[in-house]
């Protein structure tokens, strides 16, 4: 009996690394067929050809290689392609560890308002006109939208901490409270924004339009360090899943894990948010599916997710982009796409108790 069980187990994990596998060639085969589409339409191995040759080249253009079609791939689709990797990756890892964390399923990257002070921050970039210094121009908004973000996790988590102990109960009403207050600042001065407002609510909506290498780089590092966090405590949050008391009974100090995570994942949807502007569902769905495939089990889980965020927002944005003659924010079209979709999970989960 015991033989078997440890048999069933092996083949369960050999399942899961199949799905992880899987993931990873489907994202790099999506990237490289979704780089090749637009109104200049290249085939994937040129695309393939121009990546290689760019990084052994020293920066010169190889003899064979268009340097029109060079500078389509490396200065406008490729940075895209990458930055809605990165955001997709670091939302569906931040919604997983959410979902764990407060052992709630309709938890997201967003629960603790932390979207809404990025929002915040964005939004008085380009109400006030503020433009930063010393090169760092072109990242005036992604900057000051992480700096909102931060703050509002700063006010969240200083509301939630009472006598030195903070419960995810107010966590969560810290997060709804900052929220709202945010939301009521920035429809304040969507008001009078006058004919700027177009401007912010674009962003608010979600987008990657005219993202750049220097957006790639802003959010490269959180989000790569992040994920190897998450997955560093993957096995803590198996643990915590069966609640404080048991997880302190096996050794895990259960405050020192949960304060890591929530501040990974929140900074993880800071850089995400700075770059993108407010993208719903991926956070929420992609957990779930996953769930599905490989189990509850967050050492698979959590780089699981990572990829299918990566590969669905990856596939939102192509279509936003090329769809029709004016691009669709691609936060509109995962919002429209997601919620039904999450009512079919909904369902599903209602009959067979997923989580």
């Amino acid at each position: 009996m015991r033989r078997e069980i440890i048999l069933a187990h092996r083949e369960k994990e050999k399942q899961r690394l199949l799905v992880l596998l899987l993931l990873i060639l489907l994202l790099v085969a999506g990237c490289l067929i979704f780089t090749s589409l637009g109104v200049i339409k290249l085939p994937p191995w040129e695309i393939a050809r121009i990546i290689l040759t760019s990084i052994t080249s020293n920066g010169s253009t190889p003899a064979g290689i268009d340097e029109i079609h060079r500078a389509i791939i490396l200065d406008i689709r490729l940075p895209r392609i990458l930055a809605a990797v990165l955001v997709g990756a670091g939302l569906a890892t931040a919604g997983a560890v959410f979902q764990g964390l407060l052992m709630n399923p309709l938890a997201d990257p967003y629960t603790l308002g932390i979207s809404t002070g990025a929002a915040f921050g964005a939004t008085l970039a380009m109400f006030f006109g503020i433009f930063l210094p010393g090169g760092l121009g072109l990242l005036t908004v992604p900057l000051l939208a992480f700096a909102g973000a931060l703050l509002a996790l700063g006010a969240v988590y200083g509301l939630a901490v009472v006598n030195g102990t903070m419960a995810v109960t107010n966590l969560i009403l810290s997060g709804v409270i900052v929220s709202a207050i945010l939301s009521a600042a920035i429809s304040f001065l969507k008001s009078l924004a006058g004919e700027g407002v177009g401007s912010i609510v674009f962003w608010l909506m979600g987008s990657f339009a005219s993202r750049g290498w220097h957006h790639v780089f802003l959010c490269l590092p959180v989000v790569l360090a992040g994920l190897v966090i998450c997955c560093y405590y993957a096995d803590d949050l198996n643990i915590l899943s069966l609640g404080s008391k048991s997880a302190r009974q096996l050794g895990v100090d259960d405050s020192k894990v949960i304060t890591i995570l929530l501040v990974t994942s929140s900074l993880v949807t800071a850089a995400c948010v700075s770059i993108s502007g407010i993208i719903g569902f991926v956070g929420l769905i992609v957990p779930h599916l996953m769930r599905m495939l490989v189990g509850p089990d967050h050492r698979f889980l959590i780089p699981v997710s990572a990829l299918g965020g990566a590969l669905l927002l990856v596939g939102a944005d192509t279509i936003a982009r090329n769809l029709l003659a004016a691009e669709i924010p691609v936060g509109v079209l995962t919002t429209l796409l997601g919620g039904p979709f999450f009512c079919y999970i909904f369902r599903i989960k209602a009959k067979r108790q997923i989580f």
